[in-house]
């Protein structure tokens, strides 16, 4: 059985690849973004006041790079690509955007070990989503009901970790204010512990769709009623995923809604 790849912590996963149109607008954007033009400009003014024959190549090397810096700046890649001056901010409501892929969506997540694991755990669900739509006829057929519980737990995923991070912002802002409120300090301490909850299961959500991927590699080699055996456990674990992280959402708030 070929053994399922395994997350190293610390590790960073891979970033959501652009498409081919993608590309060609951030190049376009990139090679016209004002602060980059400003580079030649003053090239071509200072070389034709002082004709030094070093400037034009140091002129292009340094809009190249900044070319090439605006090209992977994932700011500057959302105000192109959504229309949008900046990341949403975390007081968006969760359920915007739902259409775009979870990978998308967890790129506005502040950076940090909360995005750290949730980009770690949705490279493992695509490499579990690849490994289902991947495999024989029968396997498929036995586990297309996981597939969009699979889409399901993923989206869940980052919606649980906006408003875990959402709700960390407004922690943080006002504890310092809670000295003389023992009302609200008691409903800080209820929040802290809703996101002890979400950073648990955020943290193994990496394991668990690890197990999963073995699971459906397992199933690929069992008989057909074999097959649709362990289909259905697999998917009553998925069911499992996603009522947790349902729960999560629905409890997880900032001390200023409540």
């Amino acid at each position: 059985m070929p053994e399922p790849d395994r997350y190293t912590p610390g590790e960073a996963p891979e970033p959501t690849p652009l498409s081919p149109e993608e590309r060609r607008r951030m190049i376009r954007a990139s090679l016209l973004r004002p602060l980059n033009l400003l580079v030649p400009v003053i090239g071509i003014v200072f070389f034709a006041l002082t004709l030094l024959w070093w400037l034009p190549p140091l002129t292009a090397f340094t809009y190249a790079a900044l070319v090439f810096l605006s090209f992977r700046d994932t700011t500057f890649q959302e105000r192109v690509l959504r229309g949008r001056a900046a990341r949403p901010t975390l007081d968006s409501p969760v359920s915007e955007d739902r259409d775009l892929s979870p990978e998308r969506r967890a790129r506005w997540l502040p950076r940090g070990e909360t995005r750290q694991q949730v980009e770690a755990a949705l490279v493992v669900y695509r490499k579990v989503v690849a490994a289902i739509e991947g495999s024989d006829e029968v396997t498929r057929a036995v586990l297309d009901d996981a597939i969009p519980r699979l889409h399901a737990v993923a989206g869940r995923m980052v919606d649980v970790a906006q408003q875990r991070e959402q709700a960390a912002e407004a922690v943080q802002d006002l504890n310092p204010r809670t000295i003389s409120n023992p009302e609200r300090n008691h409903d800080l301490k209820r929040v802290e512990e809703e996101l002890q909850a979400a950073d648990a299961e955020i943290s193994g959500m990496i394991e668990g769709l690890l197990d999963l991927r073995a699971r459906v590699v397992r199933i690929s080699m069992e008989s057909e009623s074999s097959a649709r055996a362990a289909a259905g456990g697999l998917n009553r674990d998925l069911d499992e995923m996603n009522l947790r992280l349902e729960a999560l959402e629905s409890t997880l708030s900032s001390p200023d809604d409540r």
